[in-house]
């Protein structure tokens, strides 16, 4: 019984890897390895899955009892480690060796483990492979891994399948519909999440079925992606509605819904009054204020709130405020912040915020240093914010020697060619432009198109740029010629400098013209009352010159007009922006 006492030992008290090691040999020695399937499977269970163990000695301690001593158990204990693991796909491989085996034979737990695996590396083929076994094995039955099922195929972007074997399920519980809720919701398909939300709570279920906080979680989770403040406040209301709000899950998922929906104010109320705030309410009200570039009030809230809280801050803490600095170009703070980090390790996230904070603001040569200086190496996302920074302020031998560094590292993002094109373009250096495009086009290179999309009367409307697919184009073209007459007659010059290509002034208005936000505006000031306020969601960053017409167009309309780019929110009301210029 020493090597069962020594496993007690392990799981109540904690230990480290070496005693892992020593309690391997010991089974080893005295044959227990081998002898005792229930103490094999508990110590690759405890090596596979603990803290401190270590999946590849697991792995190892696995393969060394020769098959068919192994058993199905220990088969899922590995399985389960590198399924949690860092190469999920490793799991998928050791399935397909068991299944090539007879015995053991693959159980409920171990399907279920492998599409853990097929939801962590989107591999759509080995669900349909799975969800084969399943119906092979007569396993169709098992609700847990039938939900398991479902959970991979949302995952896996295949929410058609997803609903189907949701919809044939015998029977359903509130988990059922919850794996089915948050696999939507956390991939591309947050609308299809909101119509089940709607479905759930619309429908007269048993109890087993009735919605709960994790319910709400979700929902939340695909109205902050959809950016709807309408949806957000009718997930709320429900919350209410159902005494579900009181919990701090549902609280925060509230704040981040709010604050993605463009609703500050209310989610800093939902902040406010909670009452046992944990660290990730205050995480979420941070990121919510450095989203909308309220940096200054972010810095207060954490030194004068957070600090004096019994709530110690973490790594993400930090960078929220450090963004938080950034969008509102708090230099001097955003430094002080930096090199005042206490109990946290620097991360290269929280470098790049400041490489980001110097670079804005055009200390180029800071930025540049402080990379130099990191203690870890730059990664890509790194040289892609001092390539950014370059392009702002025209620096081209540093755009230059960021594009090379991203090159080195095998980076093939189309927004590092059109950063450095954008470069050339405003000095004019058309040969270089070209260059580059040439450069896109051997790469195999494609540049992401640019969309919007709001939101009118409960129906979401996309638009890409020069788009003329929409069912009322003409009317908006309309009111866009409309919109640019009166913005000229305010002052409005369109910025063309880093319009991509060498051609006649008059066209590179026109192509500005018709960028995907303007588009949206224009169908939004058309199809919605005088003054009703306007929300844009945008996939990438704001360009210069829409953002000096949405200013305009908010003055010259009477409107608010909020747009969600790719990083922050920019609100316009009166001919200004709540960004003060500085994004």
């Amino acid at each position: 019984m020493a090597a069962e006492a020594h496993l007690g030992w392990l799981l109540g008290r904690g230990a480290t890897f070496g005693h892992i090691k020593q309690l391997h040999a010991h089974l080893l020695t005295t044959g227990l390895f081998r002898r005792s399937p229930p103490l094999r499977t508990a110590f690759l269970e405890l090596c596979a899955l603990s803290p401190f163990g270590d999946i590849t000695h697991a792995l190892a301690a696995f393969r060394s009892t020769p098959h068919p001593a192994t058993t199905t158990n220990d088969w899922n204990a590995v399985l389960r480690g590198i399924a949690a693991g860092p190469d999920p796909s490793g799991a998928l491989a050791l399935f397909a060796r068991m299944f090539s085996l007879s015995p053991p034979r693959p159980d409920a737990l171990t399907l279920s483990f492998a599409l853990r695996a097929t939801s962590r590396s989107s591999a759509l083929p080995a669900v349909f492979q799975l969800h084969a076994l399943t119906l092979r094995f007569g396993l169709v039955a098992d609700n847990r891994l039938v939900t398991t099922l479902l959970d991979a195929y949302a995952k896996c972007s295949a929410p058609e399948a997803a609903l189907q074997v949701f919809d044939e399920m015998p029977l359903r519980d509130v988990a059922t519909w919850n794996a089915l809720l948050a696999g939507l919701a956390l991939g591309p398909h947050p609308h299809t999440a909101l119509a089940l939300f709607h479905r759930m709570v619309s429908s007269s279920l048993p109890d087993r079925e009735t919605p709960n906080e994790i319910t709400v979680v979700a929902a939340a989770s695909a109205c902050a992606q959809l950016g709807s403040p309408r949806d957000a406040t009718a997930i709320h209301d429900f919350a209410r509605r159902r005494g579900l709000d009181a919990d701090v899950r549902v609280r925060n998922a509230l704040v981040d819904a709010y604050a993605k929906c463009g609703a500050l104010d209310r989610a800093l109320d939902v902040f406010r009054s909670t009452g046992s705030k944990t660290l990730v309410s205050w995480n979420a009200a941070l990121l919510a204020l450095a989203m909308h570039g309220r940096g200054a009030l972010a810095l207060r809230l954490f030194e004068t709130e957070m600090l004096r809280s019994t709530v110690a801050p973490d790594a993400v803490t930090y960078l929220a405020v450090l963004c938080g600095c950034v969008h509102a170009g708090l230099v001097e703070d955003g430094l002080r912040i930096f090199y005042s980090m206490r109990g946290v390790r620097p991360m290269a996230k929280h470098y790049g915020a400041v490489v980001d904070l110097l670079g804005r603001a055009g200390r180029l040569s800071e930025a540049r240093d402080l990379v130099d200086a990191m203690p870890m190496a730059p990664d890509a996302v790194l040289w892609q914010t001092l390539l950014g920074a370059a392009r702002t302020h025209g620096d081209v031998a540093l755009a230059e020697q960021a594009a090379r560094k991203l090159a080195e590292m095998g980076s093939k993002g189309c927004g590092d060619y059109v950063l450095l094109s954008n470069v050339y373009a405003a000095k004019a250096r058309w040969g270089d432009v070209g260059r580059i495009r040439d450069t896109m086009q051997g790469n195999d290179v494609r540049k992401v198109p640019g969309f919007s999309y709001t939101e009118v009367d409960g129906a979401v409307h996309r638009f890409l740029n020069g788009d003329t697919e929409h069912e009322q184009w003409r009317k908006i073209y309309r009111t866009l010629e409309e919109v640019e007459a009166r913005i000229r007659a305010l002052g409005h010059v369109p910025e063309t400098a880093h319009v991509l290509h060498d051609i006649e002034e008059e066209d590179k208005e026109r192509a500005l013209y018709q960028h995907s936000e303007k588009l949206a505006m224009a169908f939004g000031i058309a199809a919605t009352p005088a003054r009703a306020p306007i929300q844009v969601i945008k996939n990438l960053r704001i360009c210069g010159d829409c953002h000096a017409a949405a200013k305009l167009i908010s003055r010259a309309y009477g409107r608010v007009i909020t747009v969600r780019d790719r990083a922050r929110f920019h609100r316009f009301e009166g001919g200004e922006c709540s960004c003060g210029d500085y994004w």
